[in-house]
């Protein structure tokens, strides 16, 4: 198997997320992990409300899955950890707006969100060829 990792266009170079990737791309799929609400500029989260969190949320998303030479529509399947369930209807607006045509497959749950944050998604993504 052949992996690559795929990193944010705008990381520091210095940030450290942890123990994981911002995206592994393996046979034409892109792994991405939970994205949130960060400033990979000054490697800083972003609070903010659902909707501004949700944008940030997914235009990293955006960024990582360009740097691997595909676009939001090339996503198949998306999972969304919202820290109150009840802002559902607000994020899922905001969220209509990243796809055209077909919408990825997708799951909502409630979760406990580390550093106060509102909503995590991640996606698997195919590569086009």
């Amino acid at each position: 198997m052949n992996k690559q990792k795929i990193v944010h266009p705008d990381r520091q170079s210095g940030f450290d997320t942890g123990a994981y990737s911002d995206g592994v791309l393996v046979d034409g799929f892109l792994f991405v992990s939970g994205q949130a609400a960060v400033d990979f500029k000054t490697s800083k989260f972003v609070l903010g409300t659902i909707e501004e969190e949700t944008t940030r949320t997914l235009d990293n998303i955006k960024a990582i899955i360009g740097a691997a030479g595909a676009s939001m529509d090339d996503i198949v399947k998306c999972t969304a950890h919202l820290a109150d369930i009840n802002d559902f209807d607000r994020y899922n607006k905001v969220y209509s707006t990243y796809f055209t045509g077909i919408k990825p497959a997708r799951t909502t749950v409630q979760s406990v969100l580390a550093e106060n944050l509102k909503v995590e998604i991640d996606c698997i993504v195919k590569i086009p060829a």
